[in-house]
């Protein structure tokens, strides 16, 4: 089996190696050439443990090497040129478009490329990525404590309204894609060409009254266990994670829908550029993104798939909430060139 590169300082809560390889320790240099390492963001909830069980089943032996969507990105780039990573999946196109910036990814067509939306893929003729799951980044709210009349109705309401201050769960790291998806929304409406890096001061004066009046996230705390405790109200989450977590809390939730809408993301999958797997790769992407199993993974997870032949396997509840769900308008251009500096800004201004 091949040996990893490090993977200290990811951000997010939970990362983690997990290992699907069958071989013994032996085997496992015989093995080396068979095992696909897999870098994703999206192997929580048992993901991870689920897509190791369904790939094996498959005749792939994979790997999966979970951290943030902005410190896999990160990963993934420093290590061009002696790449570890064969196939990464569940980035957003925002950090897509960083790695394809970077030389990191190669292109490469699905054998499923017909049944999804092209327009949600990489917009270059020579498409480097393809979509496999959409989802809302939402804030939610326990319904036992808020009624919906009483619940916040857009982000500023959370720092500018007493009744919210502190009891909101804040952030205590920028490296996941659903906090930088929410930053993205929050700076979206302060853009100002004279500001810094395009961000007016009163943009800048709402991040900071973000982090002085939030509840900082708790290590290995999820935020459902903190509102079933009472140490919060509210807090950030992605669409095919609510429902898990009610079950596993005990916590009834709604979300909050502002008139501007929330971010969405559209998780992504491709072959890491200098791979020495590329033919397996590029099988593994045939089989993961197909509607079967997207369609399984869609009905595990209650995630909302991208592939148009695996929605009728989706929870329909799920897909009537997605197709309710109304979309944010982010100039991701501007957020994906700028949002690398905002994090260095926000972690060493404003997060205490």
């Amino acid at each position: 089996m091949r040996k990893l590169a490090p993977i200290t300082g990811f951000a997010i809560v939970g990362a983690l190696l997990l290992s699907g390889c069958g071989s013994s320790a032996n085997e496992a240099d015989a093995a080396a050439d068979d095992t696909l390492i897999v870098y994703t963001n999206s192997n929580s909830d048992g993901r991870g443990e689920w897509l190791i069980a369904e790939a094996e089943k498959a005749g792939f032996d994979i790997e999966i090497v979970g951290a943030g969507g902005g410190d896999a990105t990160n990963k993934i780039i420093a290590e061009k040129g002696n790449s570890v990573a064969d196939v990464v999946f569940g980035l957003n196109n925002m950090y897509f478009e960083q790695l394809k910036a970077a030389d990191t990814i190669a292109p490469y067509t699905p054998a499923w490329s017909g049944e999804v939306d092209a327009a949600l893929a990489d917009p270059a003729a020579e498409k480097s990525y393809w979509p496999l799951v959409q989802q809302g980044i939402v804030l939610a709210y326990n319904a036992d404590a808020l009624s919906a009349e009483e619940a916040p109705q857009e982000w500023r309401d959370l720092w500018t309204q007493d009744e919210f201050k502190k009891r909101y769960e804040s952030v205590t790291g920028l490296g996941g894609a659903t906090t930088q998806l929410v930053f993205a929304g929050i700076l979206n409406d302060y853009k100002d060409p004279n500001g810094d890096l395009g961000i007016s001061d009163e943009g800048w004066a709402q991040v900071e009254a973000y982090f002085d009046n939030g509840s900082p996230s708790v290590a290995d705390k999820d935020l459902y266990a903190r509102m079933a405790d009472g140490e919060v109200d509210m807090g950030q989450m992605w669409s095919s994670g609510l429902t898990a977590r009610e079950a596993e809390y005990g916590v009834d939730t709604e979300i909050m829908t502002p008139e501007a809408g929330v971010p969405f993301a559209v998780e992504q999958i491709g072959i890491i550029k200098g791979t020495e797997n590329k033919d397996q790769a590029a099988e593994f992407i045939d089989w993961f993104g197909s509607a079967e199993v997207q369609g399984s993974w869609a009905k595990e997870f209650n995630a909302m798939p991208v592939n148009t032949a695996a929605i009728e396997q989706a929870n329909p509840e799920v897909v009537k909430f997605h197709e309710e769900l109304k979309r944010q308008d982010i100039d991701w251009t501007f957020a994906q060139e700028n949002m690398g500096a905002w994090v260095e800004k926000i972690e060493l201004e404003y997060m205490n």
